[in-house]
This record gives C-alpha cells, structure tokens and sequence, in this order.
C-alpha cells in the first residue's frame, strides 16, 4: 500500500514544477538546444584544456628544478644535455645552442658568434613558449563569447515564450514569469562556461610567464657558457666553506687632529 502511495507521489512531484532547464529546452526547441550544445561543448574542451596545460607546465617546472640540481655540475653542455630528459624544453635550449656553434663554422658571411648564438636560442625559446601557449586563445575566447552565446540563447527564449502568450492572450503574470524564467537559463548557463575560462587563461598565462623567465635565464646562462668556452657557468649550489677572517685595524687619517676612524 505504502509503494503505491509512493509511486503515485513521484511523478506528482515530478510534474509540480514544470520550469527548469529540461523544460526550457523542450520550449525553446532547436535554437535553445543548440545554444545549450555549444555552452557545453565550450565548457568540456575549456576544462581539458585547463588540466592538459596544468599538467604541461608542472611538468617543465619539475624540469627546472632538476636542471638546477644537476646540469651545472657538468663538465660540458652535451654532457650535461645528455642527463636531462628527452623531450625536455631545457634539452631543446642545449641542444639548439650546440647546434648553432657548430652552424657558425659553417657560414660563409662573417657573422658574430654572440648575434648567431643569441639568435639561435631566442627561436628555441619562442618556440618553447608558443607551445605552452597553445589553447589559451580558446579560452579566452571562450571567455569573451560564451555570455553572449547565452543571450542570444535567452532572447530566443522570451521572443517563443511572448509569441505563445499572445497567442493564447492570457498575460497573467502566472504566464509570462514562467517562460521568461526559462529563457533567462541560457544566461546564466553562458556565465558559468565564461567565469571558469577567464580565471584559467589568467592563471595559465601568469604560469606561462613564470616558466618563460625560467627560460629565458636558462638561456642567458647556455650562451655565456658557449660564448666563453665554459668559462662562465652559473654558481651551483655547494656547501659553504669556513672563510677566515682577517681582523680590521683602525687608523685616523695622517695629518689630522681627530682624524676620522678608518677600517683596513
């Protein structure tokens, strides 16, 4: 007795509030459909983007960490190319600069060492930072488009919901809150695709400008090191060692009553 009570109940329940996202769609018919499609395909490929970048750039990071623990310590660059990984943005910068030393042998135009060197490394960079920033132009224009997407998603709603209230002519405020509510989802739909998409680009592009540093001193670092044959490498991480102390003697200045005390 108390389960057929319960069956009859439930689609009581369910059919009491007869507004809602599943009922503005089934009203608002194939334009509402599909500016609900295109929301949440903008919102899926927005969150891969966002973990897939994430991912790209802890990864670097960790690369960087690693770099400063052990390249240095290297006796040359293609020894210490050679300890990193292979598909490293920090390889990719070694790699380059070796490779244009040895170009620079081979050109027939004089051009200086530092110029073709500094070159070199500058496109590996570019390249390095165009890559991470690939996707985050979806974003940002998922970002700038999805609120209005949504409006017009909702425009079409309240102009079918007014078309069929005039048509039956009542305008009771029981009759229009109903259908213009629905429509306003839409709205409110573009806002949450568009709210997590500005604050991934802003957080991505503020990683992507950290890493850039990173490399970009990675790089300053590699050409010193091939402009001066490994005389000049970054300073390493190395236990400090006791430095003796050799005491100050003060003295006046000569010539002068109360001279000025001076530490030698």
């Amino acid at each position: 007795m108390i389960t057929t009570i319960l069956a009859a109940a439930a689609p009581a329940a369910a059919d009491a509030n007869p507004y809602g996202l599943q009922a503005a769609l089934r009203e608002g018919g194939l334009i509402s459909q599909t500016v609900f499609g295109i929301l949440v395909l903008m919102s899926v490929v927005s969150f891969y983007i966002l973990f897939s970048k994430l991912f790209e750039q802890q990864k670097i990071i960790g690369q960087g960490k690693r770099v400063r623990q052990a390249f240095w310590s290297s006796n040359s660059l293609r020894e210490g190319s050679a300890k990193l990984e292979k598909n490293s943005a920090y390889k990719q910068i070694v790699d380059d600069g070796l490779a244009a030393q040895d170009q620079h042998s081979k050109l027939t135009d004089p051009v200086e060492a530092h110029d073709w060197l500094h070159g070199s490394l500058a496109r590996s960079e570019a390249a390095i930072n165009s890559k991470l920033g690939g996707g985050l132009a979806f974003l940002a224009t998922v970002g700038s488009v999805s609120p209005f997407i949504g409006l017009f998603g909702t425009v079409i709603g309240i102009y079918r919901a007014l078309v069929k209230i005039g048509a039956s002519g009542q305008a009771s405020i029981d009759k229009v809150a109903g259908p213009v509510g629905e429509a306003l989802i839409m709205t409110a739909l573009g806002l949450v695709v568009a709210v997590p998409a500005v604050l991934s680009y802003n957080w991505l592009q503020r990683r992507n400008k950290s890493i850039a540093e990173d490399l970009s001193a990675f790089s300053n670092d590699v050409l010193g090191f091939l402009a001066s044959n490994g005389a000049v490498r970054p300073s390493i991480a190395t236990a400090a060692k006791p430095v003796s102390a050799k005491p100050a003697t003060t003295t006046t200045t000569a010539g002068q009553t109360g001279g000025v005390p001076r530490a030698n």
